[in-house]
Formats: structure tokens, sequence, C-alpha cells
């Protein structure tokens, strides 16, 4: 499991330019079952990702072909996770990629 954190970074301002090819590649995330929950990082810093079910060189893959990575609106920070404990409606997580 993975959470990454979407930074905002010194192209910010270009945001808007590569927000729809932003969320068409969270939308392939979703729809490839691997992203569990997306949000914004508060107060206005960025973006932070909940992900599952595939190898770290496929997850950093995936980031690095985010829009917002690629035109360095963001820098991406991944962190990998090794569930030990989680409410039953998580147990999935617990699994090996």
């Amino acid at each position: 499991m993975f959470i990454t954190f979407l930074r905002f970074a010194e192209n910010r301002t270009a945001a808007p330019e590569f927000m729809a090819a932003h969320n068409d590649w969270i939308a392939r995330g979703f729809a490839d079952g691997v992203f569990l929950c997306v949000g914004s990082l508060q107060p206005a810093a960025g973006g932070v990702i909940l992900a599952h079910g595939e190898s770290r060189d496929a997850h950093d893959a995936r980031i690095a072909a985010d829009p917002f990575v690629a035109q360095q609106v963001v820098t991406a920070e991944t962190h990998e996770i090794d569930p030990k404990r989680t409410v039953s409606a998580l147990d999935f997580v617990k699994t090996a990629a």
C-alpha cells in the first residue's frame, strides 16, 4: 500500500492548464483498481493519493505519468505502508500487492 503526497512546486501556477489531464490520470487510477482515495492536502498544499494493488516500480511509474508531476506542478513523495491492523472494510489491504 502506498501513500503519495503531491506537494505544489515551482510551476504551481500552471495547474489550471493541466487540470483536465490530471483529472483523467486520476480517473485511470480508479478504473485500474489501484487508487483507493484521492484528496486535497490542506491547506491548499497539493494532494494525497492512497493506492494499493501494484508493485513499487509500477506505482512509481504511474506517479511519474501524472501530468502535474511531469510538468512540475507538484513534486511527489511516496511512502510504502505495510498495514498490520485495519477496520474490517480495509482487510484487503493487508494482502501482498
